[in-house]
């Protein structure tokens, strides 16, 4: 006989419910069952998303009348969704921002008001090894695009300054990549962490950016083929910002002029983010604030206005009021 350990099975501790199911023997009784089995739910807030997600796919499955070869194509596509995602790359971000989700969610989470910048997507192309540049440094190597200068502050809805916030700055180069995009990325580029001077001040140089296409070589660029939807972003340089006592900033800027601004692929842009970048032709003043061939630049000059955390609780205050009145409605 074998001396290996026997191993059985086992469950997750979790006894039958106390209560008779009727035997699935219609389409109505699975959702039935299944809503019955999430009311035992512990928690309050998981027991209200999974009831509405129970009730609107399985509404979405009737009203579609699903077959089986779609149900499988669908489990494929998110099984290599999961597949094509690295350290470096979110194919499964990138779906929720090609299906608007994270616009969406975006939107409801950070509400605005006396004068805050709005938010934009985050999207797939964030790292946490951006290098640290100081005040006036280039986040871009030589090469990597047209000059731009970046320059600003950090304020509050009174017009003070924030000084030290933490800014986090990326973008692609004048090719249309991020950095890790490229197989031999052997140092973040065209990114960087900076922080405001005592007067809230913030300025780095950049490169212009353009606009660039999503991924297409896996499961998103698939669906946007068969959706026939383009997949362009506009040209945009995004900022994330963070400071104690703040609410956490993402955002991003978009040059005025470009072609996508009314049809970005993952819906990021919004009116007050749209901006437009001032023609330098000034040898001397692009030596002076340091870019090694001089020449010409564009300058982009916005202040960020951030809420206090207070503030932003506030703003969410009315939704989250409506909260308990939803649950119990879809309890009921």
């Amino acid at each position: 006989m074998s001396d290996a350990p026997e191993i059985k099975a086992i469950s997750n501790g979790i006894p039958a419910p106390s209560f008779d199911l009727p035997l699935p023997d219609r389409p109505d009784i699975i959702t039935a069952n299944l809503q019955k089995l999430t009311e035992q739910t512990p928690n309050p807030r998981h027991r209200f998303i999974f009831k509405a997600l129970v009730k609107h796919i399985h509404q979405f499955v009737n009203e579609t009348s699903l077959t089986t070869d779609e149900w499988m194509a669908a489990i494929d596509f998110l099984t290599r969704t999961g597949q094509k995602c690295t350290p470096l790359r979110q194919e499964t971000i990138l779906l929720s921002d090609v299906l608007g989700v994270s616009a969406l969610v975006d939107a409801l989470n950070n509400p605005v008001a006396g004068g805050a910048t709005e938010n934009s997507v985050l999207g797939p192309f964030f790292t946490e090894d951006a290098a640290d540049v100081d005040f006036g440094e280039s986040i871009a190597s030589e090469g990597k695009g047209d000059y731009m200068y970046v320059e600003g502050r950090i304020l509050t809805t009174e017009g003070s300054p924030i000084p030290n916030a933490v800014i986090e700055t990326w973008e692609t180069d004048a090719d249309g990549f991020y950095d890790t995009q490229y197989a031999d990325r052997s140092h973040p580029d065209c990114r960087g962490r900076l922080r405001t001077d005592d007067d809230g001040r913030f300025g780095y140089r950049a490169v212009v950016p353009v606009a660039y296409p999503i991924p297409g070589d896996g499961p998103v660029g698939e669906l946007l083929l068969l959706l026939g939807r383009h997949n362009m972003r506009p040209n945009h340089l995004h900022m994330m910002v963070e400071a104690p006592g703040f609410h956490k900033l993402v955002t991003a800027f978009y040059p005025d002029g470009c072609d996508y601004l009314r049809s970005d692929c993952v819906f990021g842009v919004k009116k007050s983010l749209v901006v437009s970048l001032k023609d330098i032709v000034d040898d001397e003043e692009a030596r002076k604030r340091g870019f090694p061939h001089g020449g010409s630049f564009k300058l982009l000059q916005y202040d960020i206005v951030l809420l206090t955390e207070d503030q932003s609780a506030t703003m969410r205050a009315g939704i989250d009021e409506e909260l308990p009145r939803i649950i119990k409605s879809t309890e009921s």
